[in-house]
């Protein structure tokens, strides 16, 4: 009885996993084996400012720290603008603070990219930015 009960436990936690998965494509490759991915699921354009929103995250194999959003992983939420080449830095996140996107973040002031890794961002995301669901 235990072990069926132990087992339909374990389909039941699957199942729910399953449900929010994240998707994480890879798009560079950091300094002593960090790796940079974006979460597919969580790319939309901003209905407001015609940017891309973008969750990012870091991660080091070698470590076993994997891609993973705000209640497992490190990274940040970027909002892209494809044509003018430049970002605003939505919010960072790590399992230890709460998420939280700031309600002011449209009228930040955009930045240029910032090196190799905004680089890869901008040319992994924004070739499908037409496809994404407008929110």
């Amino acid at each position: 009885m235990r072990r069926a009960l132990a087992l339909a436990a374990l389909i039941a936690v699957s199942a729910t996993g399953a449900a929010h998965a994240e998707t994480w494509v890879k798009f560079a490759n950091g300094g002593n084996g960090t790796e940079w991915s974006y979460d597919k699921e969580y790319t939309y354009k901003d209905k407001e400012t015609g940017r891309i929103v973008v969750m990012q995250a870091i991660s080091k194999p070698s470590a076993g720290l994997m891609p993973g959003g705000p209640s497992t992983g490190v990274g940040y939420v970027y909002a892209l603008d494809c044509e003018k080449h430049n970002l605003i830095m939505v919010t960072a996140y790590k399992p230890s603070k709460p998420f939280e996107i700031p309600t002011g973040w449209r009228s930040d002031t955009p930045k240029k990219t910032g090196g190799a890794e905004d680089e890869s961002l901008f040319a992994a995301v924004c070739p499908s930015a037409g496809r994404a669901p407008v929110k």
